[in-house]
């Protein structure tokens, strides 16, 4: 395709949004167009943006936690915030992975939306219709309101095939959190205990996983709390593990693969980080107890990715051994990323 000058607004929301887009952002720039990023600043999304040489426009700082109206209200705010911006910037097309406010911005301002979901339960705001509605094949129809969209296109595989056939591990990361070698490293993540699909259930999960890995001498966990209250929590409950070296918390932002790609296992409460151990090939269970999406299940079905569903199920389930690491360029990389992009250009041709 020819430069058109077009202008792609995308907007990074949250963490997992940063690895996603930065190869979305260097194809579409090397088809010709332009690109406008707007980030939020919260869960590291700055600082991982950064980390990825993606230039950035830091708007909305704020987390507004579990209170539905403050978050509402946040939303809002953030949406007016970025749609003054888009006075001088005047964008195309609005790209994101489910950002509400860019949604909500990029309407009040007649820019078309392209959104990109791989859940089908997560929230979306009422009465808004996207333009274009980019979902993973194994998404069946049936768990989208056709009222949500305009156009629907679908990818093959998982949204982490955009960006795991790019990754190179890297670093003496190991080493540099302090962790020995021979250890069973395990990363663990917790669940998001804010977000709107949240089940109490994998907080439990998370605890009884902890004491559970605390109990074997050779293994060691590296967790990843998602903000500031919950690492505090975390520090706060199990202070003689952290002190001990069993459990760490690394003090400032990484890079999520690398850390994935030299760990034994992950066991995570999210949905980004499995997806990303699947995609790898590291073993990962899933502590999540929301209301499974269609990809888990097919990553399930797959036996990339174990449910874990109770505590009885992590010691039943649960394999804590080194794992034998193949090389990564066995690792093949597929057409999910031109996939996705070739339907945004077909989006920006029809405005």
């Amino acid at each position: 395709m020819q430069n058109t000058k077009t202008k792609v607004w995308i907007d990074l929301d949250n963490a997992p949004h940063v690895p996603f887009f930065a190869p979305i952002i260097r194809e579409l720039k090397a088809r010709g167009h332009g690109i406008w990023v707007t980030a939020r600043g919260r869960y590291q999304v700055s600082e991982l943006a950064t980390m990825h040489g993606i230039e950035h426009t830091l708007i909305g700082k704020k987390h507004y936690g579990k209170n539905k109206v403050v978050k509402a209200l946040g939303i809002v705010y953030r949406a007016v915030r970025l749609a003054v911006r888009l006075r001088r910037e005047k964008p195309d097309i609005a790209l994101s992975h489910g950002s509400r406010s860019q949604i909500l911005a990029a309407k009040l301002s007649g820019i078309p939306v392209v959104v990109i979901i791989d859940y089908e339960h997560a929230r979306k705001i009422p009465f808004i219709k996207y333009d274009v509605l980019i979902i993973p094949e194994v998404i069946p129809d049936s768990a989208i309101s056709a009222s949500c969209f305009t156009s629907l296109c679908k990818y093959q595989g998982i949204k982490e095939d955009v960006y795991i056939p790019g990754f190179q591990p890297s670093g003496q990361i190991l080493q540099e959190l302090g962790i020995d070698m021979k250890k069973v490293v395990v990363t663990v993540r917790p669940p998001a205990t804010d977000a709107h699909y949240h089940n109490v259930e994998s907080e439990k999960l998370f605890a009884h996983v902890v004491e559970w890995i605390s109990g074997h001498p050779g293994a060691v966990m590296v967790v990843l709390p998602r903000n500031k209250k919950q690492e505090k929590a975390v520090q706060e409950r199990w202070p003689e593990l952290i002190d001990g070296g069993k459990l760490v918390i690394p003090k400032s932002a990484l890079l999520g693969l690398n850390l994935i790609w030299h760990s034994d296992l992950v066991i995570s409460g999210g949905g980004t980080m499995n997806r990303e151990a699947a995609a790898l090939g590291v073993p990962v269970y899933s502590i999540f107890r929301g209301e499974t999406g269609s990809v888990d299940r097919y990553l399930a079905q797959e036996r990339r990715m174990i449910l874990i569903q109770n505590t009885d199920d992590v010691e039943r389930l649960i394999t804590l051994a080194k794992r034998e690491r193949r090389e990564h360029s066995q690792l093949q990389p597929n057409g999910t990323l031109h996939t996705i992009v070739d339907h945004l250009e077909k989006a920006l041709l029809q405005q």
